[in-house]
């Protein structure tokens, strides 16, 4: 009888022994488990909102898995394109600052709105957050051109003016390849000389995405002055923007025929 109970004391102790090792073995991978959900690769991914043509601009991401800074991510590129045309994207490739964070800088030649990612591979996972940044007034060009100009093959193309203001932009003639042109504009509001006022050129060659952004400056009272050069033979398209302190916002196209 005592045998009985001994042998049934023994199996009933190696039970509780199986059973705490189980939890135990349980416990063990839930706590793995937990501690891999808690270690993801992250990514802060930092732009400015808005910015204007020709400024550099700087894109950081900074890269982390779990609390860990990743100093040796596989890649951290970022890809950059201009809303509606993914398929003309530009990827750029970050410098490793070996702190966690990955810089690279760019500009954007003319107004719009961008779109872009970027792409970082660490750790054996991907990610790819995905940020978007204002360009001058946001509008692309073509949206400029179907809001403010009926295009057509004249010299130039007005746009609706404010009340009292005009602009007269001295027509360039016979401009050759190379030659230093001077271009100047005379404002006027009410019949008197625009004075103060902020005046800038954008000049892109027909058919071509890149513009380039001349400051002009007022030499003499409503007449504002600005240098540039041509370096190909061809039409060229020159949009004279005007602003003020008040409020003022007007813009004129013009057209500019380069010979060799």
């Amino acid at each position: 009888m005592h045998k009985k109970y001994l042998l049934l004391i023994l199996g009933m102790i190696l039970m509780m022994v199986l059973a705490a090792c189980g939890e135990n073995e349980k416990d063990d991978t839930t706590k793995k488990a937990e501690d891999e959900e808690v270690k993801s690769l992250n990514v802060d991914f930092e732009v400015p909102e808005t910015v204007d043509p020709g400024d550099p601009v700087e894109l950081k991401a900074t890269v982390t898995y779990g609390d860990e800074k990743v100093t040796d991510a596989e890649e951290v590129v970022f890809e950059i394109w201009e809303k509606d045309k993914k398929d003309d994207s530009i990827k750029v490739e970050s410098t490793n600052n070996q702190d966690g964070t990955y810089t690279a800088e760019t500009t954007f030649d003319h107004d719009g709105e961008y779109e872009m990612y970027a792409h970082t591979t660490a750790r054996a996972l991907h990610t790819m957050p995905k940020k978007a940044i204002i360009v001058g007034d946001g509008k692309s060009h073509e949206e400029q051109e179907a809001e403010n100009h009926e295009h057509d093959s004249g010299e130039h193309d007005h746009g609706t003016h404010a009340e009292g203001f005009s602009m007269h932009f001295n027509k360039l003639e016979n401009v050759k390849i190379d030659q230093d042109v001077e271009m100047t504009v005379h404002l006027q509001m009410d019949e008197q000389a625009l004075e103060q006022a902020a005046v800038r050129y954008e000049v892109w060659k027909e058919g071509e995405e890149k513009h380039e952004w001349v400051d002009a400056e007022e030499k003499k009272a409503g007449e504002y002055t600005a240098n540039h050069s041509f370096g190909e033979q061809g039409t060229y398209h020159a949009i004279i923007h005007v602003e003020n302190d008040e409020g003022l916002h007007e813009h004129e196209e013009y057209q500019i025929e380069v010979a060799k």
